[in-house]
């Protein structure tokens, strides 16, 4: 088993992929979507918070669209984050069985996981966009905001299918690879945290 998972970002905070070539640059690319995402949505889930709770103690009554907008930026954070996980390896896995593999054979097994949670996430996409297109034909419309609910809603496609890209990419990088990859960039092993201390 592998000892530490390599450094998918240098000292600047700059993701650096495992990938060669034009699918290094889109997981990069995909990254960077990933993290400009998750900022501005936790930045102005934050705001709007505080925005609220100034002014109902300052003017006795809240925003009446705070509710609105942070139920927007939970959807985009959630759909933004599973992307990230994936990215970085994060994902609960049931390993018991994994772990008694030799390496070749979690190899095999991990090629076998990405690309079926790769198809899975692209069905999801699909059936996200299906629900989009439902949910635009009715014409419904958030009493607050005044415009239509289906846009909230588009961040859940996005997120499967960079998910699934994701999940792609990392069969691909385990198809190249000796090493057993979680991710583009994060080899399988557990890091030994107490001794980093």
């Amino acid at each position: 088993m592998s000892e530490k998972s390599p450094e998918i970002e240098d000292d600047t905070g700059h993701y650096e992929s495992g990938l060669p070539g034009i699918l290094g640059t889109i997981d990069v690319w995909i990254s960077k979507v990933e993290a400009v995402m998750l900022a501005l949505g936790v930045i102005l889930m934050a705001i709007n918070t505080c925005v609220n709770v100034v002014a109902r103690f300052v003017f006795g009554e809240g925003l009446f669209f705070t509710g609105e907008i942070n139920r927007i930026l939970i959807i985009l954070i959630t759909f933004a984050g599973i992307g990230y996980a994936a990215r970085h390896g994060r994902h609960i896995r049931m390993s018991a069985v994994y772990d008694a593999i030799p390496t070749k054979g979690r190899r095999i097994l991990m090629i076998i996981i990405a690309l079926f949670t790769s198809a899975v996430m692209f069905f999801l996409c699909y059936h996200s966009y299906e629900y989009i297109l439902t949910l635009h034909s009715r014409g419904r419309i958030l009493p607050a905001l005044g415009f239509e609910i289906w846009w909230i809603y588009i961040w859940a496609p996005v997120g499967f299918a960079i998910t699934g890209i994701q999940y792609f990419l990392t069969a691909i990088k385990n198809l190249t690879s000796k090493d057993v990859y979680l991710s583009t960039g994060v080899v399988d092993g557990y890091a030994d945290t107490e001794s980093e201390v």
